[in-house]
């Protein structure tokens, strides 16, 4: 009653993939075997061609740019918080000192 039944081990073994070579094809005229084309990373999905590389080209330039106008931004909201800053600076020195004025006189 007390004693644990545990489960059977499982008897499955996992199958060994092994990759097949590329397939050879053999031209008439020549000695030289001609190995067949490998697929792409994309499958296929993706042909080269001008456009492609004109698309690319354009995709680059656009990425680049919105990168530029958003260091552009950053270092533009960091020059108006100093500006800022430095006004306000400013402003608290005139009212200290308009502070000790006011008490030297008292």
């Amino acid at each position: 009653m007390f004693k644990p039944k545990y489960p059977s081990p499982d008897t499955y073994t996992p199958a060994i993939i092994r990759p097949t070579p590329a397939p050879v094809e053999y031209s008439q005229s020549g000695p030289a075997p001609v190995t067949a084309k490998s697929p792409s990373a994309f499958g296929g999905l993706v042909q080269s061609s001008p456009g492609t590389a004109l698309a690319l080209a354009a995709g680059g330039v656009a990425g680049v740019l919105a990168l530029a106008s958003v260091a552009v931004s950053l270092l533009l909201a960091v020059a108006v918080t100093a500006v800022a800053l430095s006004i306000s600076a400013v402003v608290m020195l005139f009212l200290v000192r308009a502070l000790r004025q006011e008490f030297k006189s008292r």
